[in-house]
């Protein structure tokens, strides 16, 4: 899949979106910047865990299962954000010399699915989470509901399925340029 400005940093990709795109782009980087923002506090949190484990015999309680949750959570909250500004894997060595059109095409196709599987997960995951609240299974240590840790994963991936179909909106348009450039 392509950039939407070839070797655009974020700010100058975003400059080809429209309002709605670029308020998508922003609520997708405040995302992403709290789900680093929870890998930072979980590396703290491990490191603590850790030294007090070796030196005073005493970790962080439940780490581990805090480590799962919020890891769930930040993993989730970075997709839509990478996916709109082109930071997700590409494979161009086989489109590198095809017409801008038909790569404009494929890319169409691979933010629709994009799109797509980011609300499937979305909707399998909310499912889950209500299915695991239902049977009121909770963690070991901590004795937190399961269910929430699933449930927090939910909005990144709804963010990247409306980020996978705006995407796939921008190389449509950018496909339909392409092809009037072409005549």
């Amino acid at each position: 899949m392509q950039e939407p400005v070839p070797g655009a940093s974020a700010p100058e990709a975003s400059a080809s979106f429209g309002p709605a795109g670029r308020a998508l782009l922003n609520v997708s980087k405040a995302l992403a910047i709290a789900g680093g923002l929870v890998f930072v506090a979980l590396v703290a949190m491990s490191i603590v865990s850790i030294v007090g484990r070796k030196l005073i015999a005493t970790p962080v309680p439940g780490d581990v299962e805090l480590l799962q949750v919020c890891a769930a959570f930040a993993a989730a909250s970075f997709f839509a954000y990478c996916h709109l500004i082109g930071g997700d894997v590409k494979v161009d060595f086989f489109t590198h010399n095809m017409k801008a059109t038909k790569v404009h095409l494929m890319d169409t196709i691979g933010s629709l699915l994009v799109g797509v599987f980011g609300w499937l997960i979305a909707w399998r995951a909310f499912a889950g989470a209500l299915s695991i609240k239902e049977s009121g299974e909770t963690t070991m240590i901590l004795g937190w509901p399961l269910w929430i840790g699933q449930v927090l994963m939910v909005p990144g991936f709804v963010l990247l399925g409306v980020a996978g179909l705006y995407m796939a909106g921008v190389h449509w348009r950018a496909r339909r340029a392409a092809q009037g450039s072409a005549q």
